[in-house]
């Protein structure tokens, strides 16, 4: 499984309307990537829907949402449209981003172990480092949680460049009749 301080995978995938979706154009900007298991199963509907609802306050973050999940593009556009979701959603039916992730994992559901996707979120910083794995998690509130997390982020990035700014303003300066070297 993945930890925070590691460099986040790359990777390319096909959004709903199939156009492609490559990580590493999200550069210079926070991502948080959600792991979900289904289209339209109620636990996906409202992490969705709430990640959606959020949307416009991630993005006063510089912070871009992305859901993943198994299921088809076609079927992510008939989820979208549906319940009206605006965070981009993109296919990995073959499941190798899940597996770069650490979220392909074998589950019990009802005594059967079998593979499946462990609900996960991953926030990322703008220099492409996970800040936060989060694996197993509750779908209710939880959008809220981690625009949270990227608020702290977001301060974070804040404070240090004002920090960097201020020592920059601290050096001294080359007067008259002096030269760099």
């Amino acid at each position: 499984m993945l930890q925070a301080g590691q460099s986040a995978p790359a990777f390319t995938l096909p959004d709903a309307d199939m156009e492609s979706f490559d990580f590493a154009s999200a550069r210079g900007k926070n991502v948080v990537l959600f792991f979900y298991p289904k289209d339209d199963t109620p636990g996906c509907t409202l992490e969705a829907a709430e990640f959606s609802d959020h949307e416009d306050e991630f993005k006063s973050h510089h912070c871009l949402v992305v859901g993943i999940s198994r299921d088809d593009c076609f079927t992510h556009a008939d989820f979208r449209d549906k319940h009206g979701l605006s965070v981009r959603l993109l296919s990995d039916t073959e499941c190798e981003v899940c597996r770069l992730y650490g979220v392909w994992q074998a589950r019990e559901v009802n005594g059967v172990k079998k593979m499946g996707i462990v609900r996960s979120t991953f926030v990322i910083d703008d220099k492409g480092i996970l800040r936060h794995a989060l694996y197993g998690v509750n779908p209710r509130g939880h959008a809220a949680e981690v625009l949270d997390l990227v608020k702290q982020l977001d301060r974070q990035r804040a404070d240090a460049d004002r920090e960097r700014q201020s020592c920059h303003a601290e050096l001294p300066s080359i007067g008259p009749g002096r030269e760099s070297h």
